[in-house]
């Protein structure tokens, strides 16, 4: 994750200054604790980087066609995020959810995420979350088509949901695993496209 490193001068020379007076020390640490995030009107901003797997809810084809059906790939996602609440906030995410294999070429999805996020902390070091909001994705079907299963390109906005969980290890860094939905726009369905992943955060 290349802006963590490129934050770290950027957190020593804070540091150094926090240090100057004992005063000066308090301030500087509520400040850095209610520090804006990238998202307007949030605190407590983030970003994360995670991996794992997606499954297609897909039209395989007509049967006996003698084509391969594979509706799982590898899947990542990144993210930003913020909170305007001590339980409320928003994330924006740009996803990838690999592709699906179907009708002698592959189906893919991509988009951006928008959602509400709501945390139940359990103790200090972990938490529950849960999201809703809405995805604009961009798809892209090649292969055989017929017998109602298009091929092509298409876009357009889904709903998006999902939960997970986090463990905060320490003040900036905290591992997550989540499960989530997108409703993404086909060639020749509208079907969504679920991601379970594995990831870190980094808190700014």
């Amino acid at each position: 994750m290349p802006f963590p490193l490129r934050m770290i001068p950027w957190l020593a020379v804070a540091a150094a200054a926090c240090a100057a007076t004992g005063a000066h020390a308090q301030t500087s640490s509520a400040a850095s604790q209610q520090r804006d995030s990238f998202i307007p009107y949030t605190q407590q901003g983030y970003f994360g980087l995670s991996g794992g797997r997606s499954h297609y809810d897909l039209n395989g084809g007509p049967p006996g066609t003698g084509l391969g059906f594979d509706d799982s790939d590898a899947a990542w996602k990144l993210s930003t995020g913020g909170y305007f609440h001590p339980n409320a906030g928003v994330e924006l995410s740009y996803l990838n959810a690999g592709k699906a294999h179907r009708l002698g070429g592959t189906t893919k999805a991509q988009g951006v995420n928008l959602s509400l996020v709501g945390r139940a902390p359990l103790n200090e070091q972990f938490d529950l979350f849960g999201k809703v909001g809405t995805t604009y994705g961009r798809t892209r079907t090649t292969g055989f088509s017929g017998l109602g299963v298009a091929t092509g390109k298409d876009s357009g906005f889904g709903l998006s949901y999902g939960l997970g969980a986090r463990w905060n290890f320490n003040q900036q860094w905290a591992a997550v695993v989540e499960w989530e939905r997108h409703k993404f726009h086909f060639a020749d369905d509208n079907a969504g496209v679920k991601m379970t992943t594995l990831g870190v955060q980094y808190k700014y």
